[in-house]
C-alpha cells in the first residue's frame, strides 16, 4: 500500500468538503477549490475523516492513490492557511515595485518587465523580495516559476531572481594572464 495514500485526512473545523460523484469541492475561509478525481480511485468521507482507496495494486492505481490523497490534503491546507512562495531579486540596479495590481520589475533589460496579478494569485513586493500568495498550491508554484523565469540567477555573480531558500552553485570566473 502507498504510505501517503493510506493516511486518513482529518477535516478541520470551518472547512466543508462535498463529494459529488468524482468531483470534490472544498470550501474554507480563504475560498473554494474543486478537483475531479480519477474514476478508478474511491474517496469516502465519514466522521470528518477522508479516506482514499484504490481497487487493486496495478502500477497506475498505486500512482493515482498517493496523488489523489496529496491533492485533497493540499486543497484543505490551501483553503485554511493558503500557500506562499518567496522570491528574492539580487543584482545592482535590479528593483521590484508594486503599481496597483501589477508588479514592475527592473531587471537590467532596456525595458521594465510588468507582471500582472491573476485570478487566485496575489503578489506582494517589499524591498527586494517578491511574495506569491494563493490557495491553489500548483498555481502558486507555477506563477512563482514564471516570475523567476524573467531573469534566472546566473552562476558567476548570482544576479537574477531566485527562491529565498535556493542555493546557487557559484562558478569561478576567468583568471587573467600571469
Amino acid at each position: 500500500m502507498s504510505r501517503i495514500g493510506r493516511k486518513p485526512i482529518s477535516i478541520p473545523t470551518g472547512v466543508e468538503v462535498l463529494l459529488n460523484n468524482n468531483l470534490i469541492t472544498v470550501k474554507g475561509s480563504k475560498g473554494v477549490l474543486t478537483h475531479e478525481i480519477h474514476n478508478k480511485i474511491s474517496v469516502n468521507i465519514e466522521n470528518n475523516i477522508i479516506t482514499v482507496t484504490r481497487p487493486n495494486d496495478q502500477k497506475e492505481n498505486r500512482a493515482l492513490h498517493g496523488l489523489t490523497r496529496s491533492l485533497i490534503f493540499n486543497m484543505i491546507e490551501g483553503v485554511t492557511n493558503g500557500f506562499k512562495k518567496e522570491l528574492e531579486v539580487n543584482g545592482v540596479g535590479y528593483r521590484v515595485n508594486k503599481q496597483g495590481s501589477n508588479l514592475v520589475l527592473n531587471l537590467g533589460y532596456s525595458h521594465q518587465v510588468i507582471v500582472p496579478e491573476i485570478d487566485g494569485i496575489k503578489l506582494e513586493a517589499q524591498g527586494n523580495k517578491i511574495t506569491v500568495l494563493g490557495i491553489d498550491k500548483q498555481k502558486v508554484g507555477q506563477y512563482a516559476a514564471e516570475i523567476r523565469e524573467k531573469r534566472p540567477p546566473e552562476p558567476y555573480k548570482g544576479k537574477g531572481i531566485k527562491y529565498v531558500n535556493e542555493v546557487i552553485r557559484r562558478k569561478e570566473g576567468k583568471t587573467g594572464k600571469k
